[in-house]
């Protein structure tokens, strides 16, 4: 399978390099400093894109790729705002794109068990939760995409919430998910949950060892997503 990456840094380096052991040929491994090549390159060549670029790149770069009817994998947080005018952009390029917050298969287990965990924890009203995530210092996202899909699947699942706030900002009332960001090298991730009460606190947590569970989850979905249309989620592909 031929696969452009659209960023090049720590994680896009990951993911190439299992890319190649698994069989398949980079295209092109486009960053900023490198922009200018897209437009030498031949979308007809190319099976996939995978992007893990930055916030402030990543409109532009699946734009690019979709518009061009290339199918999309992405990974890149902190641009979501424009995901509604990507997506309706895949259904009209009649192309595939593809978005998770977190690629580890891990994760995404742990997105169920937070789901679940929220769901019982509705009519216990002497619990407050509040949700930590850990990062490297060079992540520019606060708080990360990870996080915020924990704070909307406790929204979903227990009524008592309507919305995740970040740790000091100003009108957060009972109602909020209370998120706290920190910045801490090496961590290349770890999020916590924590239901609390004067009595004792209820705690699930997820921690990444390393960024190769989130490469190598990129690089299966890319191998899925081949000849797939429309907008997908990990729970298409692990079948949740």
């Amino acid at each position: 399978m031929n696969i452009l990456l659209l960023g090049y840094g720590k994680m896009g380096k990951i993911i190439g390099e299992i890319a190649e052991s698994r069989g398949h040929y980079i295209v092109a491994k486009i960053n900023i400093d490198n922009i200018q090549e897209l437009d030498s390159l031949i979308p007809e060549e190319i099976d996939v894109a995978i992007e893990f670029s930055q916030p402030d790149a990543a409109f532009e770069n699946i734009s690019w790729a979709i518009n061009k009817g290339i199918p999309v994998v992405s990974g890149t947080t902190g641009w979501l705002d424009k995901k509604p005018a990507i997506a309706a952009l895949a259904l009209e390029k009649n192309t595939a794109f593809f978005y998770a917050s977190n690629y580890s298969i891990g994760v995404n287990v742990f997105f169920k068990v937070n789901k679940f965990l929220a769901s019982l924890m509705k009519d216990q009203n002497d619990y407050k939760v509040s949700l930590e995530e850990i990062h490297h210092t060079e992540k520019k996202d606060a708080p990360s995409g990870t996080a915020i899909t924990l704070a909307e699947g406790i929204i979903q699942s227990n009524s008592n919430y309507t919305d995740w706030k970040l740790s000091g900002e100003l009108n957060v009332n009972e109602h909020d998910v209370l998120i706290t960001s920190k910045r801490i090298d090496p961590a290349p991730g770890t999020h916590i949950i924590r239901y609390q009460s004067e009595i004792d606190d209820i705690e699930i947590s997820h921690t990444a060892h390393s960024r190769k569970g989130f490469a190598l989850g990129a690089v299966l979905v890319a191998e899925w997503i081949k000849d797939k249309k429309g907008v997908l989620s990990m729970d298409d592909f692990l079948s949740f």
